[in-house]
């Protein structure tokens, strides 16, 4: 049975989303070896200005559909292959919190940029009331990559996460204790047996639905535990197939539109998705979607890790 719904911590989806366009693009070696999305490629002179256009695409697109696109510039002083996933070393909370996540790849870090929670504020307009920086677990070689590592429970304040090289229990332990969250770790692997680096890979949890490769999850206790949760919090579960995480069909994201839910998601997962998945996701938001092939195959992450959600609440 459903369970009986909780006081919401904050809404499941946001009406607002943070996005960095990318000065620099390309393969990055120092993640390529936990991310088996990455299409080792001869890089062409044009990558970063092709991941640019589609970068473009997407923003327009969501901004289309009534979502607030607040993009900012992506740095040119150093190169980061990575900056267009802003979502790895930030999360946003509907209480004015901000949180910092520790990273595994060294050349990663530098994306972090407190001037960017600045401008949120005076910009913008948003209170951020209490900066939570966790990135001082790497130092201790415990690393949780923000809702790459956490796929959040906001309304209940439960994160699941797969365990990799780049999700850490030391770190969730952390986490939880820090935005009083419970957290939920399984183990997650590919088709050849290989750890998922990410957990928003093979699910997304939207206010009503769930999509989740239930096949990924190795541990059959694990497996029934966390489809238990996902249904007794009432939601319908989209099962994937291995086909389609690997064309990032578990990489969506519910927003908030100008006139209702919207899930946004790639050419790619679209194409994947086939009728009857897409049938269950179209019950539950409108369908936004822009082609980011090169992005997704160049640096193996695709439109949930370009979004960070803004639920942050306003000064006015």
């Amino acid at each position: 049975m459903p369970e009986s719904p909780p006081t919401p911590h904050e809404p499941q989806s946001s009406d607002a989303v943070l996005m960095v366009r990318p000065a620099h693009f390309g393969g990055n070696v120092e993640t390529a070896s936990s991310n088996f999305f990455q299409r080792a490629t001869a890089e062409a002179l044009d990558t970063a200005t092709r991941a640019r256009r589609e970068f473009d695409s997407l923003a327009l697109a969501l901004a289309g559909a009534g979502v607030r696109v607040h993009q900012f510039a992506g740095q040119r002083h150093d190169a980061l292959p990575d900056e267009v996933f802003p979502n790895n070393w930030l999360t946003l909370h509907a209480d004015g919190t901000a949180v910092l996540y520790p990273m595994l790849a060294k050349n990663r870090r530098p994306e972090r940029r407190a001037e960017l929670l600045t401008e949120l504020r005076e910009q913008h307009g948003y209170r951020i009331d209490r900066v939570v920086d966790l990135t001082q677990l790497e130092t201790r070689g415990a690393f949780l990559e923000g809702t790459g590592s956490l796929v959040l429970d906001r309304a209940r304040h439960v994160a699941y996460a797969c365990l990799s090289p780049r999700t850490h229990k030391a770190a969730l332990a952390e986490f939880g204790r820090a935005l009083d969250y419970e957290v939920l770790p399984f183990a997650a692997v590919d088709r050849a047996d290989r750890p998922i680096y990410h957990t928003n890979v093979l699910l997304s949890v939207g206010t009503h639905f769930a999509a989740l490769c239930t096949s990924a999850i190795v541990d059959p206790r694990e497996r029934r535990e966390i489809i238990g949760r996902l249904e007794r919090s009432g939601r319908e579960i989209v099962d994937l197939s291995f086909d389609q995480l690997d064309a990032f069909a578990g990489n969506l994201l519910e927003l908030r539109g100008r006139s209702g839910p919207v899930i946004a998601l790639s050419a790619a997962a679209l194409a994947a998705l086939g009728g009857a998945a897409r049938s269950t996701l179209e019950r539950y938001g409108r369908l936004v979607t822009a082609d980011i092939a090169t992005i997704e195959q160049v640096g193996g992450g695709s439109v949930r890790c370009m979004l960070a959600e803004v639920p942050l609440p306003h000064e006015r």
